[in-house]
């Protein structure tokens, strides 16, 4: 459907005689797969993430629930999800959960703060299709 809405709208702008139109309209529509193939990557990776340590990989489709199942892996406690609709406070509660995620798998909190705080689907990718074995909790 999202390709034969761009094709329409470059038809349109075409026939117009607006070829920054349809310039437009193509990067929209490339800016939109490269976002779908982002999203596509990092549920393939937390979706395996999640099996290694035990948890439903199912669970990574469902808001909220893939967060409340990503501090159950950390070893926090699920009320936390409310301190992520603090402004600024929730980007440390993330930070500190991304540390203790990695320390989870054994990894060091220099690839908790690079790979899964700001690369997650990176990370994640890693942490799920790599040879890092889940040890439990760490923050318990």
């Amino acid at each position: 459907m999202l390709n034969a809405i761009a094709l329409g709208s470059i038809i349109l702008c075409s026939s117009l005689g607006d070829e920054s139109g349809v310039a437009a309209v193509f990067s929209g529509t490339l800016f939109t797969l490269v976002v779908i193939a982002l999203v596509i990557v990092s549920i393939v990776g937390i979706w395996k993430t999640f099996e290694k340590a035990g948890q439903p990989g199912w669970g990574s489709l469902i808001p909220i629930y893939n967060v409340y199942l990503l501090f159950k892996i950390a070893g926090r406690p699920g009320w936390w999800i409310l301190l992520l609709l603090i402004p600024l406070v929730n980007i440390v509660v993330w930070a500190a959960v991304s540390i203790d995620i990695a320390k989870s798998f054994g990894k060091d909190a220099v690839f908790g703060i690079v790979l899964l705080f700001l690369l997650n689907g990176v990370g994640f990718l890693v942490l799920g299709y790599g040879d890092a074995q889940y040890q439990g909790p760490a923050a318990a």
